[in-house]
């Protein structure tokens, strides 16, 4: 009878006895594994957000552009104090009241042009020498801008810092792509890793029972005296060893298994119970390796080298902002504005309908600095960061070319001993069975039986361990060229 944990455990807290809960067997594909390592891996899931965390700086950096609104109100009051002349009366005092309210557009150009647009109204009223002097009215509205001719033309820093946090929001991008490669190698190899585990255990499983075997058929030979007791006692410190070579077998299947979980989801404890049965079986597919094709795809594919040449386009950027900064700065500015004013609000708005108060001026500002030598400085030291990028650029490139190759190596070897293991295999499994019927005629001993066994089992598992490294070198080699999304089919979508 199998119970759910929480029952279970209340059982036990009764008292009850319970029986232990089989893992339930699940088929799964490494298609499936993949998926479900997309979905729910956390170091993929953790990876994903820098891209949106950084696609929200791109964002902050463009608004630099949103134009800025204005609005304001203020009341002013003066009195001034009329003196006297000799011999005169008080000439009074003179009072006036100030209000204004303006509004206004402000902000920049992608060309690094500045604008402010204002547009307002000022009322003036008082009394001069204690008489009202009724209301003023003096609308206005007026433009002004200033475009750099020269610094700050082509690029300016809110450029430099779009273009920069653009180029970053990039890499985030490759860093996940990279993310996605290391965890889907890791997979491929991990449920290989549990195809060959269980592998393992039918081999020691099958080694133990021909142990078994044996000394069940020794200890025959010995009760009618045919063979002596030291016989027997080989045969059954084979058991006793076949016994923990199984264990050990068991083990590492245990903990192939353990490792997938975690690879493919975010929830170990709900897959405790569960015991994954990989659809595939071990084998070994010949495959051809072209070298050129293959460096050709790390220099297009890798994550790490796209992030190095972003690096690069960075640096470029950084090199075009420091050589502007080398020129003078030269500013074309120009204003048109428009007023009126009169006794009444609507007949001085009226004067800018008309436009019978204009006004505009333009003119030219140049700065040049004395010396300009922190620009100057500056530009050097991009030109030489870039040298420096460029050489550790070939660095990696190099180092990727040399990963590549020692993939090939290593993956044409493993498969060469494939085919080793296999002719061994299959000479040990011969040589096993004629050494038996030699036993049984009386020609060879039960020692030379347990030597040809375990002759048998080495060879065996040498070839589960030749098929796992082959199908391992292949992964690692589609890693080494950035390929493994393409070999294994997964569509990555980065937001």
């Amino acid at each position: 009878m199998r119970l759910t944990r929480p029952l279970a455990a209340l059982a036990v807290a009764l008292g009850f006895p319970v029986l232990a809960q089989q893992p339930e067997a699940r088929p799964v594909s490494l298609e499936e594994c993949l998926q479900m390592a997309l979905q729910k891996n956390l170091d993929v899931r953790i990876s994903q957000y820098s891209p949106q965390v950084q696609a929200l700086t791109v964002s902050s950096a463009g608004a630099y552009y949103e134009p800025s609104f204005t609005a304001g109100a203020l009341q002013g009051y003066r009195k001034s104090e009329g003196t006297p002349g000799p011999g005169q009366v008080d000439p009074g005092s003179n009072e006036s009241w100030n209000e204004r309210f303006d509004t206004g557009v402000s902000g920049y150009a992608p060309i690094g042009m500045s604008y402010n647009l204002t547009g307002g109204v000022n009322r003036l009223s008082g009394t001069q020498k204690g008489v009202d002097a009724g209301f003023i009215y003096t609308p206005a509205v007026n433009l002004s801008v200033t475009q750099p001719l020269l610094k700050n033309l082509w690029i300016d820093l809110p450029r430099l810092t779009m273009q920069l946090e653009r180029k970053n929001l990039m890499q985030t991008q490759a860093d996940v792509r990279l993310q996605v490669i290391q965890t889907a190698t890791d997979v491929a190899n991990t449920y290989n890793d549990l195809i060959a585990a269980k592998e393992s255990v039918r081999v020691q499983q099958k080694a133990l029972e021909l142990a078994e075997r044996l000394q069940v058929e020794n200890k025959k030979r010995v009760e009618v005296g045919t063979m002596t007791q030291l016989e027997l006692d080989d045969a059954g410190a084979q058991v006793a060893r076949s016994k923990a070579d199984l264990i050990t077998a068991q083990q590492q299947a245990a903990i192939a298994q353990n490792t997938l979980k975690k690879l493919v989801s975010d929830d170990f404890a709900s897959l405790v119970d569960v015991r994954f049965e990989p659809t595939a079986t071990l084998s070994a597919v010949p495959e051809g390796f072209n070298r050129l094709d293959s460096w050709h795809k790390g220099m297009t594919l890798r994550p790490d080298l796209e992030r190095a040449r972003l690096d690069l386009e960075k640096q470029k950027i950084q090199m075009r902002f420091s050589r502007n900064q080398l020129f003078p700065q030269l500013d074309l500015t120009g204003g048109y504005g428009l007023g009126g004013q009169d006794k009444t609000l609507t007949t001085s708005l009226d004067d800018i309908g008309a436009q019978r108060n204009p006004n505009f001026s333009g003119g030219i500002r140049l700065t040049i600095p004395l010396s300009n030598k922190k620009a100057r400085n500056e530009y050097q030291a991009s030109k030489l960061n870039n040298q420096k990028l460029l050489l550790q650029y070939k660095q990696k490139e190099q180092a990727a070319m040399v990963e590549i190759e020692n993939a090939i190596l290593n993956a044409q070897s493993a498969l060469e001993r494939v085919q080793a293991n296999e002719a061994s295999r299959h000479y040990s499994d011969s040589v096993l069975w004629a050494e038996q019927k030699k036993l049984e005629n009386g020609k060879s001993t039960s020692y030379q039986v347990l030597l040809r066994q375990r002759d048998l089992t080495q060879a065996e598992a040498n070839a589960i361990q030749a098929k796992s490294d082959y199908n391992k070198a292949l992964a690692r080699l589609a890693q080494a060229e950035g390929f493994t999304l393409e070999r294994f089919k997964l569509k990555l979508d980065i937001r």
